[in-house]
């Protein structure tokens, strides 16, 4: 019988923080899952990544009320993934705004990516029936887009592809608070299936050279020292290298998805197999390793049938793994 997705398991409540990292910036955040940034400005609110369905955002927007009455007028899509965006008509906000290429990967792939997502991790999609379609951006940019929250300087800034092709960081450059979206994660497992491991690592650079001193990653905790931030970026760029080199070599070697997999799994599981969704999120990452490095330089579309047919083939690697 064929094993279930890892995450299927995954199935017990997380705990929410609500933290404050300066004057105008707080992290909502839950043990591993999905996060989600708020700048509060002087007369307005934006919100960065809006948590998966417009159930799930209602708590977020709880908190918020809680500290202000302000209107909720800006949302950032950092990626087009669905449990990123798919909360975004609960907050009402004038603007969403995005990447000209993540609304491109949206049109794209914006169904399937939805209908994979929430088959391979339901728990993320709580009150999944309240989500009215895709999230659709009311305002792109192709590299910058400056906002002024009266006084608040925000830069929304695209600088590279890596998580996807579309990566968007949200930074407040007077505070020094980056939003990362899932460029860089903290004590979780990076999601590379549709990534460029290439081009990543050079993009963590980039967001290095901001110099931040918080950090909200796309998953794990907010990071509230410059130090923090810049061990965040470098984990995130070190676990990155050490698998795409892993699935690389043994690609050159002629070996097969499901070698690679066990190799690769053997390498990184001693240092990285206690971080958050790291059995869930590897036989995605090394299936777009083993692409990239082959004849694939773009990501291929993940569908509910792609999934499966990818959890399958890698049964006897499982297995091999287990025992």
């Amino acid at each position: 019988m064929s094993k279930k997705f890892a995450s299927h398991a995954d199935l017990e409540a997380k705990n929410v923080s609500f933290t404050q990292l300066s004057e105008h910036a707080w992290a909502y955040t839950a043990e591993g899952d999905p996060n989600t940034g708020i700048v509060i400005g002087d007369d307005c609110v934006l919100v960065a990544d809006t948590q998966a369905t417009p159930i799930m955002a209602a708590d977020v927007i709880a908190r918020i009320r809680s500290i202000t009455d302000k209107p909720i007028r800006h949302i950032v899509l950092t990626h087009y993934h669905a449990v990123r965006v798919l909360g975004a008509s609960a907050y009402g906000a004038a603007n969403i705004i995005a990447s000209r290429k993540t609304r491109d990967l949206i049109i794209e792939r914006g169904q399937q990516d939805y209908e994979s997502e929430v088959g391979r991790f339901p728990r993320l999609f709580s009150g999944v029936e309240s989500v009215p379609g895709l999230t659709w951006p009311t305002v792109v940019f192709d590299d910058s887009l400056t906002l002024f929250l009266g006084s608040v300087e925000v830069q929304i800034r695209h600088l590279g592809h890596g998580h996807t092709k579309g990566d968007t960081v949200v930074w407040l450059p007077q505070e020094k608070v980056l939003f990362s979206g899932d460029l860089v994660e903290f004590g979780a497992t990076p999601y590379t299936g549709d990534a460029y491991h290439q081009d990543w690592p050079a993009t963590l650079d980039r967001v290095l050279a901001l110099g931040p001193e918080k950090l909200v990653p796309g998953r794990g905790n907010a990071l509230l020292t410059a130090e923090q931030s810049r061990l965040a970026i470098e984990g995130t760029r070190e676990f990155l290298l050490t698998m795409y080199r892993s699935v690389k070599a043994a690609r050159a070697a002629g070996k097969s998805l499901s070698e690679c997999y066990v190799e690769t799994h053997r390498t990184l599981a001693p240092k990285y197999g206690n971080w958050v969704i790291f059995e869930h999120c590897l036989p995605f990452d090394i299936t777009r390793c083993y692409d990239e490095s082959g004849e694939h330089r773009d990501p291929r579309i993940w569908t509910a049938e792609r999934d499966t047919a990818m959890w399958h083939s890698l049964q006897a690697a499982l297995d091999e793994l287990a025992g």
